[in-house]
């Protein structure tokens, strides 16, 4: 186990800081206490070399003043040219010479650490040697003073540690202090992402006002938990729609079931009064609502899967016309206006399920007339989408009642009939525009009603098919 296992973050960096703090404060100490030591050794040299340099002049005039007389822990001696002690301050009188160099040449002194000679051998003096000039001749003066120890005073060196000390402790408490404000929000954030569940979806970590790092994971974490929330609600609103698609699908299905249940049992409570063509020509027209019935929901189902069919280059003009063509007894008169050429990269199954529905719809709502149209538009905007290569569109106009503008979108939602009796009527079970808009979206194209004068205008827009474009990749699904 590793210190990041064991230690919190708090911990780590506060032992880190103390480390770190303790460390610096040390190196900071030794210098300044090296810095005194340098300072107090050359003011100490200096002041020995002085006291030697002034017995040096007196005998150059003539003699010193006997006997010889130093300062407080200041040792003098003179010796003469054979190399005899003639001189010396009374501590160090009767010893021999405190020691043996003597300045090198072209110097009149030099100075040096002599440890033991006259002194005990655990003590170091620093010792000057000078020359002095007496008679033509050359005698030498040395001075002595003990050498400055490295901590220069107990009491400066106490002093100084116990600074660094200070200095470390108050450093580590700090570090500890800002690592806690620092995670303080961390902690608020925790708190209330531990708080939050389905309950409360939409609640939000703190946002702290630092601009930091911790700022913008707050920022993140708001951001996701915002599109956890745009998620959930989707999933919430995609089970309700699922649960309700369920009771639609089940009360849609139960009514022809139950029509052609009562017609079979009337049947066998009277098998006298019924005949087997009367029988089949009432059931017929059930079978075949529950028929489109199921047939619309496999669709929905291929739909939602994402499953299609195989695209390719079509011209949708001749669609349309060749559906047109193929209607059997049309209940309304069809008007059309087919700009020819207009080409598109599409499933053609699927198209002809898109106009079909289209058409299906406007022959339960025209009055007499149904106005259909294909065209092709320069690149541009239709039906709230953006085509930079043009678009093809496709018009279902009927002079029936329309619809009104807050339920353009409604009419798209699944088993949403907004002449329930009517539609029930004519076999229509509110799946035709849902799958006609789907099969619009996975040819990446739109179907909307836009305004018109009199009646319902559907507009399908759907991307022109690129210049030399054959086929586009398939899916399997509505073509099978």
């Amino acid at each position: 186990m590793n210190l990041q296992d064991r230690f919190s973050i708090t911990s780590r960096i506060t032992l880190f800081t103390g480390v770190t703090a303790t460390l610096l404060c040390g190196l900071l100490a030794l210098l300044i206490m090296t810095a005194v030591h340098l300072y107090a050794r050359d003011t100490v040299t200096r002041e020995v070399a002085a006291a030697g340099g002034r017995v040096a002049v007196q005998m150059e005039r003539g003699g010193p003043a006997y006997p010889l007389t130093g300062g407080e822990f200041r040792n003098l001696q003179v010796v003469d040219p054979s190399g005899r002690v003639v001189a010396s301050t009374p501590d160090v009188r009767g010893m021999p010479r405190m020691a043996r160099f003597t300045p090198p040449d072209g110097r009149n002194s030099a100075t040096c650490v002599v440890c033991g000679g006259v002194s005990p051998a655990s003590d170091c003096n620093i010792v000057v040697a000078q020359w002095a000039h007496r008679a033509g001749e050359r005698w030498m003066v040395y001075s002595a003073s003990p050498a400055v120890p490295p901590w220069v005073d107990p009491r400066l060196a106490g002093l100084v540690g116990v600074a660094a000390a200070v200095m470390a402790a108050a450093i580590t408490y700090l570090g500890y202090r800002n690592v806690r404000a620092s995670l303080r929000p961390v902690t608020a954030i925790r708190a209330e992402l531990d708080a939050i569940d389905g309950d409360c979806p939409g609640r939000r970590v703190p946002v702290p006002a630092t601009d930091d790092e911790i700022q913008g994971m707050a920022e993140s974490v708001n951001r996701t938990l915002g599109r956890l929330d745009t998620a959930l609600r989707q999933v919430q609103s995609a089970l309700q729609r699922q649960r309700q698609f369920v009771s639609d699908a089940s009360h849609d299905l139960r009514s022809p079931i139950a029509a052609m249940r009562a017609e079979v049992e009337d049947g066998l409570l009277a098998p006298e009064e019924t005949s087997v063509p009367e029988l089949g020509s009432v059931l017929l027209p059930s079978l075949d609502r529950l028929q489109a019935i199921v047939r619309d929901l496999l669709t929905l189902e291929r739909l939602d899967h994402g499953m299609r069919g195989e695209r390719h280059r079509l011209d949708l003009t001749e669609l349309v016309a060749a559906e047109l063509r193929n209607r059997r007894h049309p209940a309304k008169r069809v008007e059309r206006a087919l700009q020819p050429g207009v080409f598109v990269l599409g499933d053609g199954v699927g198209l002809a399920r898109l106009l079909t529905n289209l058409l299906d719809n406007a022959e339960r709502h025209a009055q007499t007339t149904i106005t259909v149209s294909v065209r092709r538009e320069p690149g541009g905007d239709c039906g709230g989408r953006r085509y930079p290569q043009g678009a093809a569109v496709l018009e279902v106009v009927d002079d029936g009642p329309g619809v009104e503008r807050d339920k353009r979108e409604v009419v798209f939602d699944r088993f949403t009939r907004l002449d329930t009796a009517r539609s029930k009527d004519a076999g229509g079970a509110g799946l035709g525009l849902p799958i006609a808009r789907q099969i619009a979206q996975t040819h990446g194209g739109s179907l909307t009603i836009e305004d018109s004068p009199v009646g319902a205008r559907f507009v399908l827009c759907l991307p022109s098919a690129p210049a030399g474009a054959t086929t586009a990749p398939a899916d399997d699904g509505l073509s099978s």
